[in-house]
């Protein structure tokens, strides 16, 4: 029996605006090839199918036409729902799907034993998200501590009580749990939220019982092993969802399993789709690397621009945001840019005398001085810029009377 292991597709994300849908197009062309190559019995998506509650038409219409093309290959599915999942809405066509050999577990399920799904050599526990509401009741008065350490033990109960059920009921199957949290110890990225108090009451590896031959994990978005077991992992997110995994590599995990036992896991690098950058530099720099740029790969690059100068330059800034304006290329776009200067003074108060109040002082007074501060600019400079300012607050001034 052949398993694959995924999660955090984030259907519906977008970076910076833009529109993640060919990423995740690719990414499913992709997957559909693979399983159909390597003839995958099962696979297991372990949470955040969306990346909204609520997500647009488009994303669900890419979740359905998947699941069609999964039907023709015969490969059963088990999707548990994830923190940015609506659990009602991945459940709402669950008894429609299950006759397609899909099933869904959007949230928690009372009683536990529904969350066991049993294949003809395999169990699997479809652990979704666990909701605090899932997992302990408020307490009025509660310590943050152990309001912690419920949340803690909650899971670690949740995932015991289902190793006892498939220990006694199924003793001789290999058993897989799912699971979508945070796990002590791991590299996060920037697109994940916290979770369960903030990240607080992440669990460790000793949560999850030795009855489990392996724990499918979603939530954080690099691969990763937990506490040295490689039996417990993220699988990653399949395509980078924020700038701070463009040197990721990511991939699908895929578990073979014959004499009912897990002999094998093997890492699936996915292919990488679009290339994130990060092109830093002085502006000048900034310049030449834009016109050196190379695009690799089969959709258009996305670039975070960050210009670092010495001197601060309201001219720089200005010359920065028309660079971006007019930078055109077809394989490339710039999602974000920003500007920083080594020697900006750092606050309006160190302008002023100490014990000076910042309200008596007026808005041109405030523009004098940090213009004196700066000696880069010419006094023509400065001397335009105070007109501009001036004739700007006189409008506001006017508007705020009428």
């Amino acid at each position: 029996m052949k398993i694959l292991h995924t999660a955090d597709w984030h259907l519906g994300k977008k970076l910076h605006k833009h529109d993640l849908s060919k990423d995740h197009q690719l990414f499913l062309d992709w997957l559909i090839n693979f399983i159909q190559e390597q003839k995958i019995d099962l696979l297991l998506i372990s949470g955040d199918v969306f990346d909204l509650a609520n997500p647009p038409i488009e994303a669900r219409a890419m979740y359905y036409w998947f699941l069609r093309q999964m039907i023709q290959l015969k490969c059963k599915i088990i999707i548990t729902g994830g923190n940015h999942d609506s659990a009602q809405m991945l459940d709402a066509p669950k008894d429609i799907l299950n006759l397609l050999d899909i099933t869904v577990v959007g949230g928690a399920i009372n009683p536990i034993e529904n969350e066991v799904i049993v294949l003809e050599n395999l169990v699997v526990c479809a652990v979704p998200y666990l909701r605090d509401a899932d997992l302990r009741q408020a307490i009025e008065g509660e310590s943050g501590a152990s309001r912690v350490e419920n949340v803690r033990l909650g899971i670690k109960k949740h995932y015991d009580t289902l190793a006892e059920i498939c220990q006694e009921k199924y003793p001789n199957l290999p058993k897989i749990a799912m699971g979508h949290l945070y796990a002590h110890g791991v590299s996060t990225s920037e697109s994940e939220r916290e979770i369960q108090i903030g990240n607080e009451a992440g669990i460790d590896s000793d949560c999850f019982s030795q009855t489990f031959d392996y724990v499918a994990l979603g939530h954080i978005h690099r691969p990763q092993i937990i506490g040295g077991n490689e039996r417990i992992r993220y699988s990653g997110s399949p395509i980078p969802l924020s700038f701070s995994e463009k040197n990721d590599q990511k991939i699908v995990l895929l578990l073979e399993v014959f004499d009912n036992k897990i002999q094998e896991i093997k890492t699936i690098d996915v292919p990488k789709f679009r290339d994130l950058k990060r092109i830093s530099g002085t502006l000048e720099e900034v310049k030449s690397k834009l016109i050196a740029h190379q695009n690799e790969a089969q959709l258009q690059a996305f670039l975070e621009v960050e210009v670092v100068e010495e001197t601060f330059n309201p001219l720089i800034i200005k010359e920065l945001n028309d660079l971006i304006t007019v930078f055109d290329d077809e394989s490339a776009t710039v999602l974000k840019h920003k500007i920083s200067f080594k020697n900006e003074v750092k606050s309006s108060e160190e302008l002023f005398v100490e014990g000076q109040n910042l309200e008596d002082i007026s808005e041109k007074s405030m523009l004098q001085k940090r213009l004196e501060k700066e000696n880069s600019l010419s006094d023509e400079h400065r001397t335009l810029m105070m007109e501009a300012f001036t004739e700007l607050l006189q409008m506001v001034e006017q508007d705020n009377e009428n």
